[in-house]
């Protein structure tokens, strides 16, 4: 298969256009969209997509629930699944979610999430990946800028901009309490990077990521293309939707209030996974799913 989107195989960045659509469903259409046509506009031109209030506070509570004693009852777990961060023992990310626990599949599951995926994919789907990211107060440490897609094509063999990025907030989120930021307008230019990659990369790219990042001069040009950057904050149960290349990233969290998340990547079923454009081995189920990439339904 060409590789529409190279990256890592070159010693200077480069910043191609996009190839792909970013709403796969034709726009004349937009009257039978489960969103309105100004959230559509809005995700077009920015790449992402708050919805305020998607879940009631009692979904929320029960989330909050759910994403604590998992993260209890894996304190003393040894687990690949379980990323804690780079400088201590705390638990980071619990990788995989939807598979191992029936309240999350019930999640990934939920048709209001599904009829807005299934829209701007225009086909089918199935969760590539899962997880929940703490970020507890004092200890949360950075997600450094990146565009998921730039990883998914090049370790897991992604072909297209054909998935989304859904962030279920479970704290309140903050100016300054290490909230997701996005660049505005950058899904529609990809950073092809430096570097190669190493086996195994995943084991150290979880906890901090050093290859597929962008270099300086390619941010500093993204965020004055877009006008900026956006950080999305409001009350828990908000969700954040994001276009597999938008770049985004999060600063650490030096305050008392936690931002923890549940995290979900819908793949359409027409851009199921081929071998990583790398050259190198494919990465684990728990991170890039293929096995078991079963259509969702809502």
């Amino acid at each position: 298969m060409e590789d529409l989107y190279p990256s890592r195989q070159n010693n200077r960045p480069e910043i191609l256009k996009r190839k792909d659509p970013v709403i796969y469903t034709d726009r004349s259409k937009d009257n039978q969209a489960p969103i309105t046509k100004e959230q559509l506009d809005s995700y077009e031109k920015n790449g992402f997509l708050q919805i305020k209030n998607f879940f009631s506070d009692k979904e929320v509570v029960d989330m909050q629930k759910a994403i604590f004693e998992l993260q209890k009852s894996h304190h003393n777990v040894s687990s690949d699944k379980i990323i804690r961060e780079p400088e201590s023992d705390e638990i980071r990310s619990i990788f995989h979610v939807h598979h191992d626990d029936n309240y999350f599949k019930n999640i990934a599951n939920d048709k209001r999430l599904l009829d807005i995926v299934e829209y701007l994919l225009g086909s089918g789907v199935y969760i590539h990946q899962s997880r929940i990211n703490y970020k507890p107060g004092f200890k949360g440490k950075e997600f450094d800028w990146h565009s998921d897609f730039e990883t998914w094509h090049v370790e897991d063999g992604m072909p297209r901009m054909r998935a989304i990025s859904v962030s279920i907030a479970l704290s309140d989120n903050y100016s300054f309490n290490g909230p997701l930021m996005l660049i505005p307008g950058s899904h529609n230019f990809y950073v092809s990077c430096v570097g190669d990659t190493p086996e195994d990369n995943y084991k150290k790219s979880l906890k901090k990521q050093k290859l597929g990042v962008p270099d300086e001069n390619s941010l500093r040009w993204l965020c004055d293309k877009g006008g900026g950057i956006t950080a999305p904050t409001g009350k828990a149960g908000a969700v954040t939707l994001f276009e597999s290349n938008t770049m985004h990233g999060s600063s650490s969290n030096m305050t008392p209030y936690p931002r923890n998340n549940l995290f979900m990547v819908y793949n359409s079923i027409e851009n199921r996974l081929v071998e990583p454009f790398s050259g190198g081995k494919e990465r684990p189920e728990y991170i890039a799913v293929r096995q078991n990439e079963l259509s969702l339904s809502g």
